[in-house]
């Protein structure tokens, strides 16, 4: 078993998984930018090091300080959590380079679902159902073209990032016009690359994804599934599971799908993989494949009993996993609400400043960072 991880993150999931390695007796080691020098993360960790200036580009998204931190206190690996560096295949590599083992998927599982259109090729060739859509766009005229033959309306996607960046509905042609050249700027500016490419919008949509774990040599177990329907711009707001008013024939069917998928891709570690469900017809359509920890993956923890974040890290450590085994048997329902920093007089704009008074309740789970007197900074 590992003795010291050092966690490259920071707030809530640095604190999260500090607490599982706490429980297993392994010594943590945070990372921390000039801005959170004083953040819980920092406090809880048995040690910390400091990794530059507030900004993340110059902190926590540096490999060559992790790396560093990690040399200096003697961590055996690397916990990236979710955001910042945990989907960046080279960082994956340079720890493996270093000798340090890094939880989490193999780069080429990165490669191979890091852009969206790549995914969605290997999603068709493993036979998991897509919406129709193109491939990569050349120029708006292509857009044109995809979009007489699938019907308007349609979503513009970036083939890179996340978090709904990257993403408009197109109602129109002078809709995919105007909004085209806007979703391309925006992928230029966040993910350094504008490829494009067109998906049917399905109006009666439900956004389920399902929890997969796989061993990386084709043994992939399926924890459950997820609704993430409840969202904001594009954000998840509420997330439930088991996903309610899904028929068990389409529950199978899309638990089939995630683990085709993941054993075509010799899947290691803890993913996701994202579907539409068309609440009219009952049919589903692949999205992408989150190859990390997801911030909801709490829910599932709580239905069925298991640790997600020992999962990895026993797994890291080369300890075999009952994966083929395993039978999902959910205990109730649960439900995520993800608390975000926003004023609501202000159409939920993000909000940063001084939090002067913070409560939860007692009797629910609180992942989570914040405090009296925590400061959230930009």
């Amino acid at each position: 078993m590992l003795t010291k991880v050092l966690i490259a993150n920071r707030g809530e999931i640095a604190c999260r998984i500090i607490r599982t390695l706490d429980r297993m007796g392994i010594a943590s080691v945070a990372v921390y930018s000039e801005a959170d020098a004083h953040a819980a993360h920092v406090r809880m960790a048995g040690e910390a090091i400091s990794v530059g200036p507030p900004q993340a580009s110059e902190s926590y998204l540096q490999v060559e300080k992790i790396l560093s931190a990690a040399s200096r206190t003697g961590a055996e690996a690397i916990h990236p959590g979710y955001g910042f560096l945990s989907e960046n295949a080279d960082f994956a590599e340079a720890c493996e380079a270093a000798g340090i083992a890094f939880i989490g998927p193999t780069p080429k599982n990165m490669r191979d679902f890091g852009l969206k259109h790549t995914a969605r090729e290997l999603a068709i060739s493993s036979g998991v159902p897509v919406s129709p859509g193109s491939g990569l766009l050349d120029s708006l005229a292509d857009a044109r073209i995809v979009a007489g033959r699938i019907g308007f309306p349609v979503m513009i996607k970036s083939t890179s990032g996340g978090g709904g960046i990257g993403m408009q509905l197109a109602r129109t042609a002078d809709d995919l016009e105007e909004k085209f050249e806007s979703v391309q700027r925006l992928a230029r500016s966040n993910f350094k690359a504008s490829g494009l490419f067109l998906e049917k919008f399905i109006a009666s949509a439900r956004h389920v994804e399902v929890q997969i774990f796989g061993d990386g040599q084709g043994v992939v177990a399926v924890l459950g599934e997820r609704d993430c329907s409840a969202q904001r711009r594009n954000q998840k707001v509420l997330e439930e599971t088991p996903a309610p008013r899904l028929p068990d024939e389409a529950r199978q069917r899309l638990h089939q799908a995630a683990r085709r998928l993941g054993q075509a891709a010799r899947y290691r570690s803890a993913g996701t993989c994202e579907f539409m469900y068309d609440a009219e017809t009952g049919e589903f359509y692949f999205l992408e494949v989150n190859t990390r920890l997801q911030v909801e993956h709490c829910v599932t923890e709580e239905v069925s009993g298991l640790d997600l974040v020992e999962w990895m890290i026993r797994l890291a450590a080369g300890e075999e996993l009952p994966l083929a085994e395993h039978q999902h048997n959910p205990n109730g329902h649960a439900i995520e609400a993800r608390i975000y920093a926003e004023d609501p007089n202000k159409g939920f704009q993000p909000s940063c400043g001084l939090l002067t008074e913070v409560q939860f309740p007692s009797d629910v789970r609180v992942d989570g960072w914040v405090e009296r007197g925590t400061e959230v900074t930009p």
